[in-house]
């Protein structure tokens, strides 16, 4: 199972919303990570930052061997391993070449164990060739105008699984229009609540996810059939 989430607008929340996802499967069994956004190693507290990783996967091509993504996976907590963006590749993903090998990577993740992957703004080649290839495809926006009318123009939208809507207090716009304007269902709302942030900002969320992002996670693997316990 491959599951791809995104957004048409950053400082949406997707890091943080497709890691907690992450972490809720794989209290369900083996689950892995695929940063292409380069923030997951803050989001879920490591220490570090790995040097290596699918920039630099992605930068030898089509024939790049399978097997060496296990060998880029950082294991975080019980069950879930990161597959890091890595810092030593970072304009990897901005070639038109690297849409062929961003769909071969998709193919390599989606016949491993389940994945999530954070596709970050989905701008480039690959992470596009990635949505389009996943399972399933999350678009994650704020109740935010100009954000739906930009997912609207968006090829990958209409191709798209359904909608995660990030609630925000003062904003107007309801889930039917959402709705209306993308011709996607919304498949949870997620309140952005001072304690997921506080949960990012200690370093906790991979460990203790609060509830307030805990139960619409688990609402929202329910609602693209991914909330059973997989084989490990």
């Amino acid at each position: 199972m491959l599951v791809a989430f995104w957004s048409p607008k950053g400082g949406s929340g997707t890091s943080v919303l497709a890691a907690a996802v992450a972490v809720a499967l794989a209290q369900r069994g083996p689950t892995r990570l695929a940063d292409l956004a380069g923030d997951q190693p803050a989001v879920l507290g490591l220490a570090t930052e790995p040097a290596h990783g699918l920039a630099d996967w992605l930068e030898l091509g089509t024939g790049a061997p399978v097997e060496a993504l296990d060998r880029l996976a950082v294991d975080v907590v019980p069950g879930l391993k990161l597959l890091p963006r890595g810092v030593s590749g970072e304009g990897v993903l901005a070639p038109v070449a690297a849409a062929e090998t961003g769909a071969a990577l998709a193919v390599a993740l989606r016949d491993g164990p389940p994945t999530v992957v954070d596709a970050g703004t989905a701008s480039t080649p690959a992470t596009r060739a990635i949505v389009e290839v996943a399972e399933q495809s999350v678009v994650v926006v704020r109740r935010c105008y100009l954000a739906l009318r930009r997912a609207a123009r968006i090829e990958a939208t209409r191709r798209a699984t359904g909608v995660v809507v990030v609630e925000e207090s003062g904003r107007a716009l309801s889930p039917q229009e959402i709705t209306d304007v993308l011709d996607l269902r919304v498949l949870v709302s997620v309140p952005w609540k001072a304690a997921i942030a506080n949960a990012v900002d200690a370093g906790v969320l991979a460990g203790r996810p609060p509830d307030v992002i805990a139960r619409p996670v688990d609402a929202l693997l329910a609602a693209i059939g991914a909330g059973r316990r997989h084989a490990a």
